[in-house]
């Protein structure tokens, strides 16, 4: 397998099995997130050490502050990577969103990731949502 493309699917991999340790070490030090502004956790984040801070600070501004209390098994977790397409240092993966709402409502959407690895390391990651109004009615009915 590529090397680019196993640095992305262990990083999903990781974030499946919430393993802080191997995202820390996968992640480069000038790592960038692109979220659709519209998400409670969206907009550009830039560095490792800033997402570090925001997870220690404002954790409900993180995907994982947003999604990890909804995502309570692995069934929910389960992202079902396919990757697409491999462009030079750029992944793109194919994948599920999924959660469920303390009153029991499920949600799953499919995402397009467009993920740059850059000297070894998992450094930039841009995601398409298929529905984010649907995705965000979802978020705005679990709180």
């Amino acid at each position: 397998m590529d090397d680019r493309v196993r640095v992305v699917l262990d990083v999903i991999q990781a974030v499946q099995d919430r393993d802080a340790e191997t995202l820390d070490r996968l992640y480069h030090d000038d790592l960038e997130f692109r979220e659709p502004p519209s998400l409670p956790y969206g907009g550009d984040l830039e560095g490792k050490a800033v997402l570090q801070e925001q997870l220690e600070s404002d954790p409900q501004r993180t995907w994982l502050g947003t999604w990890g209390p909804l995502q309570p098994t692995e069934a929910e977790r389960r992202f079902d990577p396919r990757v697409v397409a491999v462009n030079g240092d750029e992944v793109v993966v194919k994948y599920w969103m999924r959660g469920v709402g303390p009153d029991g409502e499920r949600f799953e959407s499919e995402v397009l990731g467009l993920y740059e690895v850059r000297d070894g390391k998992f450094a930039r990651a841009q995601m398409f949502h298929f529905d984010t109004a649907a995705m965000v009615e979802f978020l705005n009915r679990a709180r």
